[in-house]
């Protein structure tokens, strides 16, 4: 078992915050977590491309390359893999693990079950050692699934491809997470939500990994439109500023490393 996977399966829940560049990445990391992964919106935005449209695969291969070199462990969020032929998806999982990534998070989008096992398939026969989460939309872009029976359909497809872990975001209601967990072999991966259950009690449940995906970059994001509606109003911005000697240092470790 590798170390990232191991993180799966400790006596408390992975949690995993979601980094968009260096400077967030090292902020995180001083504070302790020892695996990181990336969001997809926080590769896209700031590049002013569609989320979720395979329109980032080189700019998640830079950032990669960028956050490897730190000490943690990087989970890659690649979307659907940006391609819909397996063999291409998992040659750009082989680029992932050589520029240091030692996770993957495939996403279905509601496609085809069959093709993304066929990709979660590709990807483990070419890079055996990468943990692949593999990402079901049935509650993020779906109804909500309220029988699971969809949900279930393609967990099982994905399990038996060889994903390591399968992720459900969107997916809140604590008896629903307790009632798919008994159909898993594989760690459950939830994204957190500030309306639903907290990191501990997801813990409580046999939650393994909990995401924070996009929301601290748009909490970031939040931060700037208060800070300059404060300042617009007269008003001292409040919340936590680290200095730009501190930001500074983050560049300096990066260069040092």
């Amino acid at each position: 078992m590798t170390p990232f996977a191991a993180l799966h399966h400790a006596d408390t829940p992975l949690l995993l915050p979601n980094a968009w560049d260096h400077a967030s990445a090292a902020l995180l990391a001083a504070q302790g977590f020892e695996a990181i992964g990336t969001t997809s919106l926080g590769v896209a935005a700031p590049a002013g491309l569609p989320d979720g449209a395979a329109a980032t695969r080189d700019l998640t291969l830079s950032l990669t390359r960028l956050l490897s070199a730190a000490p943690y462990l990087l989970s890659v969020d690649a979307e659907d893999g940006f391609s819909q032929d397996p063999y291409q998806v998992a040659e750009f999982a082989r680029e992932l693990a050589a520029a240091g990534a030692v996770g993957i998070n495939l996403e279905d989008g509601l496609g085809s079950a069959a093709l993304h096992a066929a990709k979660i398939a590709a990807v483990k026969a070419a890079v055996p050692d990468l943990f692949v989460n593999a990402r079901t939309d049935t509650h993020w872009l779906g109804d909500g699934d309220k029988d699971e029976r969809e949900t279930l359909r393609r967990l099982d497809a994905y399990q038996q491809a060889g994903a390591d872990g399968v992720f459900v975001p969107g997916l809140t209601d604590p008896s629903r997470i307790t009632a798919l967990l008994k159909t898993l072999d594989v760690p459950l991966n939830i994204l957190y939500s500030p309306s639903g259950p907290t990191v501990a009690h997801l813990g409580d449940l046999g939650v393994s990994r909990i995401s924070l995906g996009s929301l601290l970059y748009r909490r970031a994001l939040g931060a700037v439109l208060e800070a300059v509606a404060d300042i617009r109003g007269g008003r001292s911005p409040q919340g936590t500023v680290p200095s730009y000697d501190e930001v500074q240092a983050l560049s300096a470790e990066r260069r040092d490393s």
